[in-house]
């Protein structure tokens, strides 16, 4: 990823123009349209509009449409973080930030959940072609939505990392192990979980895996309901054997 240059010290005409720029009230529209269009628009001067809530949306429609700073990377962030952003700006920029960029854009509280979602979308559809110290450093930092999708990862050490995520739920941890190509190292992490192995609904989709353990399995299915774990164990991927085993655990006859 590419990181931020270091710029020198500002000059006066520099300062005196970012100044003149925060400056500008609503009420001075004519003048805030022509400072956001202006082609020789400094990174300084754009950064100043964008920090204001009251910037109209046609400034913003002007800032989006401006070559010039659209080359800086924080100004896209800025001008996708903006609460006034129109949708059609802002959306197609979203597409071109960087992976750590994407992540502070989906967890920023301002930001609307439509370029959240489209945020989390663009990480998930990059996890393929990004390295694997990427990925573990996304396992930690990122949304729940690309913590769950992170829980397939061929790493192990991804997988783990994703789990301790603060913002996974219950219910990304559930369609992980549900799917066919849920990694064994998955399956082994989730059954000796110290949090995610006592949650029901994670045992009734470990119950259902073929990878679960056999004594795991055990131990899951006598915390439920004989009645429930019939159910469970008949669209279950576990083994038969496995499953016979079980309901006989329970003092149940396998039908």
């Amino acid at each position: 990823m590419a990181s931020d240059s270091i710029g020198g010290a500002r000059t006066a005409p520099e300062r005196e123009e970012t100044a003149a720029a925060s400056g500008l009230s609503a009420k001075d529209s004519d003048n805030v349209l022509s400072v956001a269009g202006d082609p020789a628009l400094s990174e300084d001067v754009a950064l100043s509009l964008l920090k204001r809530a009251d910037l109209p949306a046609e400034a913003l429609e002007r800032l989006g449409k401006n070559s010039a700073v659209l080359k800086q990377r924080k100004v896209k962030i800025a001008l996708v973080e903006h609460p006034k952003t129109p949708r059609h700006i802002s959306l197609p920029l979203v597409r071109q930030l960087y992976t750590f960029d994407l992540v502070q854009v989906a967890l920023t509280p301002t930001v609307p959940a439509g370029l959240k979602r489209a945020a989390d979308e663009a990480l998930c559809n990059r996890l393929e072609t990004i390295s694997s110290g990427e990925r573990l450093t996304l396992s930690h930092r990122a949304s729940g939505r690309v913590a769950g999708e992170l829980l397939c990862d061929a790493e192990a050490s991804v997988v783990r990392a994703a789990l301790e995520n603060p913002r996974l739920t219950e219910a990304f941890v559930v369609c992980a192990v549900m799917s066919p190509d849920a990694p064994d190292a998955l399956i082994e992490a989730v059954c000796h979980h110290a949090q995610w192995s006592l949650r029901r609904e994670v045992r009734v989709a470990l119950l259902r895996n073929e990878k679960t353990p056999m004594a795991r399995a055990l131990e899951f299915a006598r915390s439920l309901p004989v009645t429930q774990l019939r159910e469970i164990l008949q669209s279950s991927r576990l083994p038969g054997n496995v499953k016979e085993y079980l309901l006989r655990d329970r003092g149940m006859c396998p039908r």
